[in-house]
């Protein structure tokens, strides 16, 4: 079938080319980067980032003339008996969603990402890398393009590895950097590894569909749910449960989250893409797109609803106790995706994707903002180093320096004014402060929640309330007071093509928000969703709205006790933020860290302070019970099985002594004993023979001479007698 005959009216056959323009960057850059400059190889990656982007902006205006959408078919895929598999390409205002979100998000990433590189890389020493990076990077595009854009769970499922593989590649970018060297391999391994877990849960749901609906066809599977959901329920709960596996694994919920803090070890755009576009929405993404089956399995949306509640606030309380600007965000992200995984789970499929893309938008400000900041401050080191006087400062300071740990920056406002102003921001949003982008996708979930689950209502109120507070107070420890360090002091804004996306990024999170606004006829997400999630979308409707304002009609749909609460609680949150850390970083110098304050959130919580800080020893609890008794089931099966049992017993005292006890039969009783013998007694026999046959021979002609003769008279006579 030609994308002619498929195509009815817009842009829809150009949908393939979201995936192939960011592999054709990919390739321009392996077969031709290496005679291309840094701006060249940038510039490719980044127009073919770009370019996905523009086409999926066609693709969302041909939907708003055909919002039903199109199926357009590539090739087929797999043909096996019953089952036939296609790569076509699911054009609907979900996946069209996920491609605005992944492509235009991903191409400021890009456009960051080549001036925040070109340091990196001299700052580790191996600047032929920048080419490597940027080939990754438009791959990590076209493996999530490949996933949101699948009709099929196979393919969604490739895409799904795709981006599985291009985090392990990315996280262990610097792969000889870390702890003792392998540090950042080993957080790349941990990422990789954790995520087959998931994988596992994915593929058993794959299973058990196949053997439900003898397909993997979404709109087969959709159509076919309910019968089977009336026939056997507990072969639907059992396939949400294990994909909810998957889901955990890929967006980081409970118990799967501990490979994303670590994810910190690549280069900051590999954290902002992975945090905010990419690889970490794709569970969010998988139980919408899933929301025919999950809606008839109640027991099922309970449980990924619970699991995302437990996983906001869980976070949220690390969060609170992390030092290092990175991982104060990674926390936050799991957070903010156990928002969206309960909502979706509760049925509130429209506001778990309005906190989706709001999401990616502050989050992705925040992430290069923090980079931002680490680049200022490791610059304002380098003018340190470099300055006789002030290089007698950073002896006295007497700490190795880490640019990524609050405790080191501090006054950053004078010196980064751009980047303070943007990430004050992005905190903002992320901290639901209205008329930002994060309030309005935040309270959608928690007034949605209240409505349909309280116990995960309470859940995510906490963690929101925790979510301002951690967020003020890493604004006050970075940003505000004097600086703490003579990096801090001497810290530097970044280039324009740093500063540019993430003021564009600002201005999303400043107005993303309005595009589902709480008033009749605004709500132009949830209408825009609605043509493809169908009922769903209506899921807990009630929540937004009081039943007095039903009544009357009025134009405002916000639940207004929700967003009152939630609204003042973030406000106290950074109130208190600013009460407790303003009072005691103003007054620090630039002090050795041994001389430093200590967080005053220690002495106010103690032991549980410590236990935020050492994220609950979830990273030590699952090395002892999990890790440990991996190695320690490796070593006895490498030491007692392998060696004692299969080498020292089997191998040589079965085979190799068995061999020797057949060889010393065969040698004695066998060859000496009998076929020896046998020789032997051939020779004695010979040798008598001829002992015998000696005497014969004495040498005298009259004894030969009468044998002849003898001989001849016998011969005669026996002629005779014949």
């Amino acid at each position: 079938m030609h994308l002619s005959e498929v195509v009815t009216g817009g842009f829809f056959y150009l949908v393939p080319w979201v995936v192939f323009i960011p592999v054709i960057g990919l390739l321009i850059n392996i077969i031709f980067g290496g005679r291309l400059g840094e701006k060249a190889i940038g510039a490719i990656a980044s127009l073919a980032a770009g370019a996905a982007f523009v086409i999926a902006v066609l693709l969302g205006i041909s939907l708003v003339g055909h919002p039903e959408g199109q199926t357009i078919p590539l090739l087929d895929w797999i043909t096996i008996g019953e089952l036939n598999l296609r790569w076509a390409f699911r054009v609907d205002t979900l996946s069209v969603t996920m491609m605005l979100v992944v492509s235009g998000v991903g191409t400021l990433i890009h456009i960051y990402a080549t001036g925040y590189m070109h340091e990196d890389v001299r700052h580790n020493g191996d600047p032929a890398r920048y080419r490597r990076f940027f080939v990754f990077l438009n791959l990590f595009i076209a493996a999530m393009m490949v996933l949101v854009s699948a009709d099929n769970f196979l393919m969604l499922f490739v895409g799904w590895e795709g981006v599985g593989l291009c985090s392990y590649l990315l996280i262990g970018f610097w792969y000889d950097k870390g702890k003792d060297g392998i540090g950042n391999a080993i957080a790349a391994k941990k990422a990789f590894i954790t995520n087959r877990i998931g994988d596992f849960g994915f593929l058993i749901a794959a299973f058990l569909m196949f053997g439900a609906f003898k397909s993997f066809d979404f709109e087969t599977v959709f159509a076919q749910a309910p019968t089977v959901a009336a026939a056997t329920p507990g072969v639907l709960l059992a396939m949400t449960l294990f994909m909810l596996l998957g889901v955990a694994g890929k967006s980081a919920q409970l118990p799967l989250y501990v490979w994303l803090p670590d994810a910190m070890a690549g280069p900051t755009p590999v954290s902002a893409l992975i945090h905010a576009a990419t690889m970490v929405t794709a569970g969010v993404y998988l139980v919408a797109r899933s929301h025919a089956i999950y809606s008839l399995v109640p027991q099922g949306q309970n449980t990924v609803a619970l699991v995302g509640g437990l996983t906001a606030l869980f976070a949220a309380t690390i969060a609170l106790g992390q030092f290092d600007i990175k991982k104060v965000l990674a926390y936050s992200t799991i957070s903010q995706l156990g928002f969206m995984v309960a909502a979706v789970g509760m049925g509130a499929f429209t506001a778990g994707m309005f906190h989706l893309v709001t999401h990616a938008f502050f989050k992705a400000l925040l992430f290069l903002s923090a980079g931002s900041v680490i680049l200022g401050v490791e610059a304002g080191h380098h003018h340190a180093e470099h300055d006789e006087h002030l290089k007698k400062k950073l002896k006295q300071e007497g700490h190795h320096f880490d640019p990524q740990d609050m405790r080191n920056m501090g006054g950053l406002k004078d010196r980064m004014k751009i980047t303070y102003i943007v990430y004050l921001i992005g905190s903002l949003a992320l901290a639901g402060i209205i008329p930002l982008a994060g309030f309005w996708s935040k309270d959608e979930i928690l007034a949605e929640a209240a409505t349909l689950n309280p116990a995960v209502y309470w859940l995510l109120t906490i963690a929101a309330f925790f979510t301002a507070f951690y967020m003020g107070r890493q604004v006050i420890m970075v940003f505000f007071g004097s600086p703490r360090s003579e990096a801090a002091a001497h810290a530097e804004e970044n280039p324009p093509v740093m500063t540019v996306p993430l003021i564009i990024l600002a201005a999303l999170s400043v107005v993303g928000g309005f595009m589902n606004l709480p008033v009749q006829g605004l709500h132009y997400f949830k209408e825009w969703l609605a043509h493809t999630l169908g009922e769903a979308t209506a899921h807990g409707e009630a929540a937004l709205e009081t039943g007095a304002e039903a009544a009357a009609g009025a134009l405002i749909t916000l639940n207004w006790p929700v967003a009152i609460f939630s609204t003042f609680l973030a406000i106290g949150a950074i109130i208190l933020a600013w009460y407790l850390y303003q009072r005691v970083y103003p007054e620090q110098q630039r002090l050795p860290a041994a001389r430093r304050p200590d967080d005053p959130l220690r002495k106010i919580l103690g032991p549980v302070f410590t236990g935020m800080e050492k994220k609950w020893g979830v990273d030590e609890f699952y090395k002892l019970v999990i890790l440990d008794r991996y190695v320690d089931l490796s070593r006895f099966l490498a030491d007692v099985v392998d060696w004692r049992f299969w080498h020292d017993w089997f191998h040589d005292t079965i085979l190799a002594g068995g061999y020797t006890l057949l060889s010393k039969v065969l040698a004695n009783p066998v060859d000496l004993g009998f076929i020896d013998r046998i020789a032997n007694g051939l020779a004695t026999v010979t040798q008598w023979i001829a002992l015998q046959m000696r005497r014969l021979q004495s040498g005298y002609a009259r004894n030969y001479a009468l044998a002849v003769f003898v001989g001849m008279v016998v011969i005669l006579g026996y002629l005779i007698l014949r």
